[in-house]
């Protein structure tokens, strides 16, 4: 580089004008530096969080937080009566079709809670300090619950924990399909999870979200079969019902005189 002495007067003025030297040099190379770093961490971050989503199988499939027209439900008990060897709704738990959570609120029991059994439910006393009551969940629940298939493992308990029915042609429980069963027996949803889905949950506390994230990728997984079997199941039923003969009400004997 030729001597700035050498340089124009006018084009040394407006180098000068301009910042250019060593200063902006040191600027220059400092903010490529820290926009290189910062691409990195951020090239590591997505790196991160893309390699989280393929380890992670219960994982969202999706950011869509819709209310989708399939929901898994799973809930949580606590233990109330004198003993606390009778169960109560403690915590809720939804997740749309893509598993992101929809609803999740714990709940204060009617009854008094004598056992939070936390090693499983992983609920504790601070949790329901400041929970919903009871009949303002089973309202909410059941609202979203109306019109869609509801998806679970043993759902039966669930519902009867809500004090909530449910229409049997849009109930999936892993716990009763066919092909989830080993040899006519239910099977815990943890060994589903691990032996279909590859997947180990409920190892210690129980977390709700997980377990029914786990039930809708098991139902997911078998969707289409599903499906299939349930509508043969209603065609079924229907015929066996137009074939059924009428019963015709009995004439009444005449009364003796």
């Amino acid at each position: 580089m030729k001597d700035p002495k050498q340089l124009n007067p006018n084009w040394a003025q407006l180098r000068q004008k301009l910042g250019y030297g060593s200063e902006l040099s040191s600027k220059k190379s400092g903010t490529e530096t820290k926009e290189s770093i910062l691409g990195k961490r951020k090239e590591r971050s997505d790196n991160d969080e893309a390699s989280e989503r393929e380890g992670n199988v219960l994982a969202p499939t999706s950011s869509d937080s819709s209310i989708t027209d399939e929901i898994a439900m799973d809930c949580e008990m606590v233990g109330v009566s004198p003993l606390g060897n009778k169960s109560a709704l403690g915590r809720v738990t939804l997740v749309n079709k893509w598993g992101n959570v929809i609803y999740d609120e714990h709940v204060r029991p009617v009854e008094r809670v004598v056992d939070f059994r936390t090693q499983v439910s992983g609920i504790r006393p601070r949790d329901l300090k400041k929970a919903k009551d009871f009949r303002v969940v089973q309202k909410e629940v059941a609202e979203l619950l109306k019109g869609r298939i509801l998806v679970g493992h043993a759902l039966r308990n669930d519902l009867k924990a809500l004090l909530l029915s449910h229409p049997k042609k849009d109930i999936r429980d892993t716990a009763e399909y066919q092909p989830y069963l080993k040899e006519g027996r239910k099977k815990a949803l943890r060994h589903l999870a691990d032996e279909v889905l590859g997947v180990k949950i409920q190892n210690g506390e129980h977390c709700p979200i997980e377990d029914a994230r786990a039930a809708m990728m098991l139902y997911m997984k078998k969707r289409r079969e599903w499906e299939r079997s349930v509508k043969d199941f209603v065609k079924m039923r229907l015929k066996q019902k137009k074939r059924k003969p009428k019963k015709h009400k009995k004439e009444a004997s005449p009364v003796a005189s």
